[in-house]
C-alpha cells in the first residue's frame, strides 16, 4: 500500500449538502431554516449558552466551593519512605526525586511522623511535622528546615 492509494472507508465521507440552491434541489428557500422566527434571520448564531432569554444554565447551577489561589500544595511523605536510603546518608529533594519517592515536588515537601526509622539520616527538607523530627533524631539523625 502506498500513500497514493489511502482512501476514506467506504460511506464515510459524504458530500456536503449545499442549502438554499432553488426548489429542485430539495433544500431551496428557506434553506432548511423554516418561516420567520429567531433562527430564520440572519446573524442568529448566538451567544454561547444563550437559551432565548431563558435563565442559562450557568447561571441555575449554585456555586459551590472555594478555592484560594494563595495556597501551596505540599507533597507529604512518611518517615518510613526513608529507610531506602543508606546510614548516614545527606538527605534533600534531589536525594527524593532520584529514588523515585517524589516526583513532582510542587510547592514542597513534608515529612511526616508515619512508620518507623531505621537509619540514621541527615534530612534537609522544606517542612516537618513535630513526630517526624522526633522519630529522626531518635535514630540518631538531623533534621533540617532549608
Amino acid at each position: 500500500m502506498n500513500l497514493g492509494e489511502l482512501r476514506p472507508a467506504e460511506g464515510s465521507n459524504r458530500k456536503s449538502w449545499r442549502k438554499g440552491r432553488g426548489h429542485a434541489s430539495g433544500n431551496g428557500k428557506t434553506a432548511g431554516r423554516g418561516h420567520k422566527g429567531q433562527g430564520a434571520r440572519s446573524g442568529s448564531g448566538g451567544k454561547t449558552g444563550f437559551e432565548g432569554g431563558q435563565m442559562p444554565l450557568y447561571r441555575r447551577l449554585p456555586k459551590r466551593g472555594f478555592t484560594c489561589r494563595n495556597s501551596k500544595e505540599i507533597v507529604g511523605i512518611n518517615v518510613d519512605k526513608l529507610n531506602v536510603f543508606d546510614n548516614d546518608a545527606i538527605v534533600d529533594l534531589q536525594a527524593l526525586i532520584e529514588a523515585g519517592i517524589v516526583k513532582n515536588p510542587r510547592d514542597g515537601v513534608k515529612i511526616l511522623g508515619v512508620g518507623e526509622l531505621e537509619k540514621k539520616l541527615t534530612v534537609k527538607i522544606n517542612y516537618f511535622s513535630k513526630t517526624a523530627i522526633q522519630k529522626i533524631e531518635a535514630a540518631g539523625g538531623k533534621a533540617e528546615v532549608i
